[in-house]
């Protein structure tokens, strides 16, 4: 562990609200942050800054350092690949020009999941309608709730095999721009990329590989290599690409919810020997307070 390059004892730099995919408001995701002990967090719901500027109130309130942050959804090779975006300065026109961008291909690509589900027998109109209506990031999770919710789905796992994932029936093909336009859209407004969960990517380890130079080669400074799911071999080989492509490294809790004990919000800030944590390349100011004892508190 760099324990000398790392100046934050628990960090979050993945976690989500309302304002996209999330079960908690800003306020709420912060205030859970503060009961976690969470020194260091930042806000990544997909494609959007709008949740910010509460959390990062909420945060000052708490005595929680803030990153303005997104979790932007580009493609490569015909996969959706996602890069969060650190340190993001909210008043950029062009990073905002790029995200709204997003946000219509989401929009479309929501009434054209809904009207394929219209011809597989269910009321898709109507919960493509309501998937828009709400305030926030539209998402295909939103679509799998929704299914679950009107009874066409056992849980959201299940309308994503039976419809919604890749080469189902109400499968719509991601129309997201490249990796290279996501970076330069984080670049350009003076933040950081860091490529998420590189162990989801259904390609070989050597297309994993390519992604990261490609990404690198953009401009992209960091890779997530400590989150919920990852298992040894999985934060191994997340490690060895931080360190060949000289990518800092990451972590957070990809939080989405309460009540997953498999992805609790907040990390110990532990990362594999050789490997740059992204707080260091951040250049943030070392933060050292004592963890509380509560099994709360010191759940990794």
């Amino acid at each position: 562990m760099n324990a000398a390059l790392q100046p934050f004892e628990r960090i979050d730099l993945h976690a989500h609200s309302t304002f996209s995919d999330g079960a908690l408001s800003p306020e709420e995701l912060v205030a859970l942050a503060a009961t976690r002990q969470v020194q260091l967090l930042a806000l990544t719901d997909h494609d959007t800054l709008a949740g910010c500027e509460a959390a990062a109130q909420a945060c000052a309130a708490q005595q929680i350092a803030f990153l303005y942050a997104s979790e932007l959804t580009a493609l490569w090779r015909g996969r959706e690949v996602h890069i969060v975006g650190l340190r993001l300065d909210p008043a950029n026109t062009a990073l905002a020009a790029h995200l709204r961008g997003v946000q219509a291909q989401r929009a479309a690509r929501v009434r054209a999941i809904g009207e394929r589900l219209q011809r597989c027998g269910l009321d898709g109109e109507a919960i493509a309608g309501a998937v828009l209506a709400r305030p926030g990031t539209p998402t295909r999770l939103h679509l799998a709730r929704a299914l679950v919710e009107r009874g066409h789905a056992a849980d959201e796992d299940d309308a994503f095999k039976r419809f919604l994932a890749r080469g189902q029936r109400a499968a719509v093909a991601p129309e997201w721009p490249p990796v290279e336009a996501a970076v330069a859209a984080i670049s350009g407004a003076g933040g950081m990329a860091v490529l998420a969960h590189p162990h989801r990517y259904q390609v070989s380890a050597g297309g994993l590989a390519e992604l990261c130079g490609v990404f690198r080669d953009a401009g992209g400074q960091g890779i997530e290599v400590s989150l919920p799911g990852m298992g040894p071999g999985d934060a191994s080989r997340a490690a060895l690409l931080a360190r060949r492509f000289d990518l800092a490294g990451s972590c957070g809790s990809d939080f989405h919810m309460p009540g997953l004990p498999w992805r609790p919000l907040g990390r110990f800030a532990k990362l594999p020997e050789g490997v740059t944590p992204i707080t260091a390349r951040l250049g943030l100011q070392p933060v050292r307070s004592a963890l509380a004892a509560s099994p709360a508190a010191a759940a990794p």
